[in-house]
């Protein structure tokens, strides 16, 4: 019977979707995080009657055919890209992305990541690092001497020093974007690669047209909406249970049929 393997394959595709609203779930204090959501397809079909084909030898043709799916599967793992809610620190170094764009940060590797989790702070020699030590590029260094620090919305560094009256310029903060912001791939640390379905990042100062703005003193919440996830959770749960309901089912027909004499 094919509707064991078609359940089957239901109870599979709701665990999945199970298990993408709980890292949701378990993600809604994560700074920058990005909410994901299952997306599913109809596997193929067998055809019992093919649509079309000839019904006589008078050329009589089929209208609609007879075909018998096959279940579903998982098509992709989508990432919702909605700006997160600003959440105000008073840490001058924490910074937020309002609107599009992530911060370029360098890895150990030497490959490029990119974050929109801000929250960052100094190196021992004065480098802007992100909470694991990695230096946000294009690298800048904030000067010992500096008695208070200034980054505005177009992503400028000013140091504060002694003995002047204008603050000094240290460097430019830039933000990526990317054609396709659903290709990066995810590898923790809220961090994102790029990869050839995102496209290369284009970095600009931030304000530019079709960039985002920094905000210093504030961080990205996550996107995630607790009552969304939550319906969500409970309907994955009744078609997890619906599916097991037609394996059952099943399972009593084949026992009639054993029972048969």
């Amino acid at each position: 019977m094919r509707a064991l393997q078609i359940a089957g394959t239901g109870m599979m595709a709701q665990q999945t979707n199970v298990e993408v609203i709980s890292n949701n779930i378990a993600n809604m204090g994560t700074t920058g995080y990005k909410r994901r959501r299952a997306e599913f397809q109809d596997l193929i079909y067998q055809n019992l009657r093919r649509v079309g084909s000839q019904s006589s030898d008078t050329g009589s043709i089929l209208p609609s055919g007879a075909q018998i799916g096959l279940g579903v599967k998982t098509g992709a793992i989508y990432r919702i890209g909605e700006q997160g809610s600003l959440s105000q620190t008073e840490n001058r170094f924490d910074l937020a992305i309002r609107g599009n764009g992530f911060f370029p940060v360098q890895l150990p590797s030497g490959e490029v990541a990119y974050t929109r989790d801000g929250t960052f702070g100094l190196s021992p020699e004065g480098v802007i690092v992100t909470a694991e030590g990695f230096p946000v590029q294009p690298g800048i260094t904030v000067p010992a001497a500096a008695r208070d620090v200034t980054i505005n919305a177009a992503g400028e560094v000013l140091a504060k020093l002694d003995g002047q009256v204008a603050p000094q310029n240290v460097g430019q903060i830039q933000i990526a974007i990317f054609a396709n912001e659903g290709g990066l791939e995810a590898v923790g640390d809220n961090l994102l690669l790029a990869t050839p379905g995102s496209g290369q990042a284009q970095l600009a100062a931030p304000g530019q047209p079709g960039y985002g703005q920094v905000m210093q003193g504030f961080i990205e919440t996550s996107n995630v909406n607790a009552v969304q996830e939550i319906t969500s959770l409970i309907t994955a749960q009744r078609a997890y249970e619906m599916n097991s309901k037609v394996i059952s089912a099943t399972d009593e027909m084949l026992s009639t049929l054993a029972r048969l004499r």
